[in-house]
């Protein structure tokens, strides 16, 4: 089990680790894919005739508990995420940027992109229970420890690509206002995925005996892996192996901006997009997808270490099968899952203060709930960017608000087609709950 947990710490083995990704980038007056992709009705608003995406990566980590020298460092992250007695929320993502091409022509723009998703999530897990799975060498400072917790307590992780084909077009404008709309088609590409959920978990892990020992418990269990997933997922090439798997889903981003226009360029913009709507399918030979039913009787007892050892969800999966651990019942087994997008809604306003000075706010707030074993999790975000655009160089000062991390405030800068900056890396000087970088190019002709 505590070799499971790697399967956050493995992203700090990844290249530069608030889902907010690319944040003052994707809102910038130089309207490129990224733009495209956050509201597809900008598309509409291409800064150049055509414009080409060459690469770009985003990726962060985010803690409600631990700062930023330990999610950088990752040594003993395990143990100092469980540490205390607050709830366990934790995230780490990436979104990676793949060549894309978009162009404007008889008034229409279109866009064609590719991109890849990374993310694993500790949601919403009890302290007390995440410290008896994860450390056999816990000394508990108490006898016992109780828990209660109605909600789904997750450990999960999802690798995914996605193919976009975008069109975009003005549909009203006159001499001071213009409005836009624009659908985004993804042709969704499942790579792999792992669930471990605990919902309405209660229960006491005593320590009488010097070990974890899990008595007088009731739990909806669900144990569900595919993929590289099914045997491991220890190492950051079992998530980066497995980005496109076969096409199996498809979803839609729609999205609409209003203008209020001054010269050549615009004083207000306001744009609006609901994001990810659909899901995808995992299915192949090594699938499964496991709810349990916990009732445990006055006289059984479960010794937590016994998950210490295991490696992947398939061992947790043996040992829940044991003939001795008869009070967890299998009550439904699936090959083939779905698997629900992060459906989010973005809202978002560009105000021009004064020359080359614009204000930035953006929210983004999520349609779902992150309780569900078939949910890919997101973030509520709020975010204030103040931005310098002289052309050629811009440069933005992201201060977001994470429903996880809390306050971050950052830096990114763009030099032409290069682009380069953080969400917190102002923050991370006082040793802030999250951790992120992005970088890439583009440009545009014509």
């Amino acid at each position: 089990m505590k070799k499971i947990t790697l399967l956050l710490c493995a992203f700090c083995a990844l290249p530069a680790l608030a889902q907010e990704h690319f944040s003052g980038l994707t809102t910038s007056k130089r309207v490129g894919i990224l733009n495209g992709n956050m509201n597809p009705s900008e598309f509409a608003n291409l800064g150049s005739r055509f414009e080409v995406q060459i690469f770009g990566l985003s990726a962060n980590a985010s803690s409600n508990k631990v700062g930023f020298g330990d999610l950088v460092g990752g040594d003993n992250l395990e143990d100092l995420i469980f540490a205390g007695n607050e709830p366990v929320n934790f995230t780490t993502n990436a979104e990676i940027a793949f060549p894309g091409f978009a162009f404007k022509a008889l008034g229409w723009g279109f866009g064609i992109s590719a991109g890849g998703h990374i993310t694993a999530n500790v949601i919403d897990v009890d302290s007390n229970l995440g410290r008896a799975l994860v450390n056999n060498d816990f000394n508990a400072t108490t006898a016992a420890a109780i828990i209660d917790n109605s909600g789904n307590q997750r450990v999960n992780a999802t690798v995914w690509g996605e193919i976009g084909f975008s069109a975009a077009r003005k549909i009203f404008e006159n001499d001071k206002h213009r409005i836009n709309g624009g659908i985004t088609l993804k042709l969704l590409f499942p790579g792999s995925y792992a669930n471990m959920g605990a919902g309405d978990f209660s229960g006491t892990i005593d320590y009488s005996t010097g070990d974890p020992i899990l008595r007088n418990a009731s739990a909806n269990v669900n144990i569900a892996y595919s993929g590289n997933f099914a045997d491991s997922f220890t190492e950051s090439s079992d998530y980066t192996s497995s980005v496109f798997g076969k096409l199996k889903g498809m979803a839609t981003d729609i999205g609409f901006d209003y203008q209020w226009k001054s010269g050549s360029s615009y004083k207000l913009k306001v744009g609006m997009a609901v994001k990810n709507i659909g899901s995808m399918t995992f299915k192949s030979d090594k699938n499964k997808s496991i709810n349990y039913k916990l009732e445990m009787d006055a006289g059984d007892a479960l010794n937590l270490n016994e998950f210490n050892n295991a490696e992947s969800l398939s061992d947790i999966e043996a040992i829940l099968n044991r003939p001795e651990n008869d009070f967890f019942t299998e009550t439904s087994e699936t090959n083939d899952f779905k698997v629900k997008l992060p459906t989010v809604l973005n809202l978002y306003a560009d105000y021009n203060l004064i020359s080359k000075l614009n204000l930035t706010l953006f929210l983004q707030q999520k349609m779902n709930k992150d309780e569900g074993n078939n949910q890919i999790a997101s973030q509520n975000i709020f975010s204030v960017t103040p931005r310098v655009n002289l052309g050629f160089f811009e440069a933005f000062l992201p201060v977001s608000f994470n429903e996880i991390s809390g306050t971050t405030a950052g830096f990114g800068f763009r030099l032409s087609g290069f682009y380069l900056g953080s969400n917190s890396v102002l923050t991370a000087i006082g040793d802030g709950k999250q951790a992120d970088a992005y970088f890439g190019y583009r440009f545009g002709f014509l």
